[in-house]
């Protein structure tokens, strides 16, 4: 549930940055636009990884790792530098941890293994 909360609040994103093209005058409209595609990308990506995570496949913890790190190093920036937002830094380390303590819990591993694959009994 919570890798379908961060898709949702990443398309939510997207949608504010598409409104905020439309509306306020931009710097360069060329990064606005590609910052956009690059957060649309995301939100596809971590989109795919909840919905595989529902379907119990094999690959999404690897996804979901890399994007739980992703989304720790934005929050590491957004608790630092002059324009600090702490209040978005812990909404985005707290979920971030839970869902990494969660991915390597034994009953989601036992969870998204692989069937038909031989683990070794360490």
């Amino acid at each position: 549930m919570l890798l379908f909360a961060e898709a949702a609040a990443v398309i939510v994103v997207v949608l504010v940055l598409i409104v905020d093209i439309l509306t306020l005058p931009a710097a360069s409209i060329s990064s606005a636009i590609a910052l956009t595609v690059v957060v649309a990308i995301a939100a596809v990506f971590v989109s795919a990884v909840a919905i595989g995570a529902l379907r119990r496949q094999g690959w999404v913890r690897g996804g979901a790792v890399i994007w739980q790190l992703v989304q720790l190093a934005i929050a590491i920036g957004a608790f630092q530098g002059t324009f600090a937002q702490p209040a978005i830094g812990w909404a985005l380390l707290a979920p971030s941890i839970v869902v990494l303590v969660l991915l390597f819990t034994p009953s989601v591993m036992a969870a998204i293994r692989r069937d038909g694959v031989q683990r070794s009994q360490f």
